[in-house]
């Protein structure tokens, strides 16, 4: 063998031992003179925005949903962040104005690669068009199923109609509801109460129930009327998806009257200021609430961890469960962040592709596992039941979850 074949063989040897490591390195992450980058992301940082109510009447629950954001943004800023580039935030107050969210839509979509929040569905509405034109993918503050039909939605947790059929199967595994029985379903209109009412209406067909709905407008006060025409109806339960105002209306209705009936409401008819108010007694002992998120911490693995990491962040204030919502949303998009990173194409094109791909995300039980694989259908069939309890952090304390129903798993299976 000759002394020139033996070095470049050598040579040809060590060539290919390069490209295998360079090839190797290449799976974990994309180098950045070959990634493909869209609106908001810089040589260092991607930026995603936020738009919610900050002064009107959704403001109460929107510091803790920032915070939830703020710390899955540490926690990833902390390991290095994503695609070697920090996340960050922009926010926008529309103080539940549809002109206000339009106009600060628009001077934020430019500058951001997708939305972390938009809140209210007048103004998710309003943006919607403008979302599929642009390509933006948006979390917004809703669980209504009708938003399903929107490929760029990310609806993080179960559906309004899901933790309704959760719920009353609860009520049904527990010996309280059986079929042929009356229940009542008092609902505001639009997506929530609306959303919400296609569970029981769902839940009545498949077990004879004689369902009793009414609606009543977001500013109603004629619950005291309704519960006692339910109650005179026979209704063996009754499912509220009201507003917390009227939630606390409702409970105090069934208290004065002596009906000892159970009554579950959707997360968003509660709000922990209903604890402080008179309406606390007759809430902490009637209410049960059916969530798509954990409560503030409970015990569970993501729920603890989240906790801890807001005692150390922000000692001595309040939390409320939207720390674990805003935080769960955070890490939904961190998953598709670091999708769209392996597959080096960061543009709202690629992140699209990256979201459908995404499944089976762990969120270590503060929401069921999720899966956005599936166009048109809730990422999560499971439910959190928790209760109002004084002595816990953020006012709500763990039941059952996550948990679902055949029902639900049913009722999921249909696309919209």
């Amino acid at each position: 063998m000759s002394s020139r074949w033996w070095g470049v063989s050598v040579l040809r040897s060590a060539v290919a031992v390069v490209s295998l490591l360079v090839l190797i390195a290449g799976c974990g992450s994309t180098p950045r003179a070959e990634l493909k980058t869209g609106p908001g992301i810089t040589a260092d940082t991607i930026t995603l925005g936020v738009l919610t109510d900050q002064t009107g009447p959704f403001s109460p629950t929107t510091p803790s949903k920032i915070k939830g954001f703020e710390l899955l943004i540490d926690e990833v800023n902390a390991g290095g962040g994503i695609c070697g580039r920090k996340l960050g935030m922009t926010i926008a107050d529309h103080g539940y104005d549809v002109q206000r969210a339009l106009t600060g839509y628009f001077d934020l979509e430019p500058k951001v690669l997708g939305f972390l929040d938009i809140t209210g569905s007048p103004m998710m509405e309003a943006i919607a068009p403008d979302l599929l034109q642009s390509r933006v993918i948006a979390a917004p503050t809703s669980w209504s199923a009708d938003l399903l039909g929107n490929p760029n939605l990310m609806i993080v947790g179960s559906t309004y109609d899901l933790d309704v059929i959760n719920g009353l199967s609860r009520l049904k595994k527990d010996g309280l509801l059986a079929d042929g029985d009356t229940i009542g379903h008092i609902y505001v209109p639009g997506d929530y109460g609306q959303g919400a009412l296609e569970g029981s209406q769902f839940a009545a067909q498949q077990w004879r129930l004689n369902l009793q709905a009414r609606e009543i407008p977001e500013t109603g006060t004629e619950l005291p009327a309704m519960f006692a025409q339910l109650k005179n109806a026979g209704a063996k339960a009754v499912f509220l998806s009201t507003t917390p105002k009227q939630t606390a209306l409702g409970v105090v209705a069934a208290e004065a009257m002596k009906w000892d009936v159970p009554i579950m409401v959707n997360a968003v008819g509660f709000d922990p200021a209903m604890l402080a108010s008179p309406a606390a007694p007759a809430v902490v002992k009637r209410v049960k609430v059916v969530a798509p998120f954990a409560p503030f911490g409970a015990d569970l693995p993501g729920a603890k961890e989240v906790s801890g990491a807001f005692n150390r962040k922000f000692p001595g204030v309040e939390a409320t469960a939207a720390v674990n919502h805003g935080y769960s949303v955070g890490l939904s998009f961190a998953s598709v962040l670091r999708k769209a990173c392996g597959n080096g194409d960061m543009t709202r094109e690629g992140m699209l592709r990256a979201f459908r791909q995404t499944d089976h995300l762990d969120t270590r039980s503060l929401t069921g596992p999720l899966r956005f694989s599936q166009a048109g259908r809730p990422s999560s069939d499971q439910s959190f039941l928790v209760k109002p309890d004084l002595d816990a952090p953020g006012k709500l304390s763990l039941i059952d979850g996550p948990f679902t129903s055949e029902l639900a798993k049913q009722k999921a299976s249909k696309p919209r």
